[in-house]
């Protein structure tokens, strides 16, 4: 499926376990979409960026932020 966009970029949160948020990163990088994927468990995050990457060959960049922490979303806006 050509869904036209190779080359974009995704941010797709709770992207770390088996359900939707990590379905949908994994299909956008499947595409060619450089994905960046957020959760709050680091290990559960690295282990989904391998697994994407493993199965895409996309460029994942895996950014470990609760939402629901203000501090948590200031740094990781300054993150680059």
């Amino acid at each position: 499926m050509d869904l036209g966009l190779k080359g974009k970029v995704a941010l797709v949160t709770a992207s770390s376990r088996g359900g939707i948020g990590l379905g949908i990163a994994r299909v956008l990088a499947q595409e060619g979409v450089k994905v960046i994927i957020s959760a709050r468990r680091e290990d559960e995050l690295a282990r989904a960026r391998e697994t994407i990457i493993k199965e895409s060959g996309a460029e994942v960049l895996a950014v470990r932020a609760d939402l629901t922490v203000k501090d948590d979303v200031d740094s990781s806006s300054r993150r680059q």
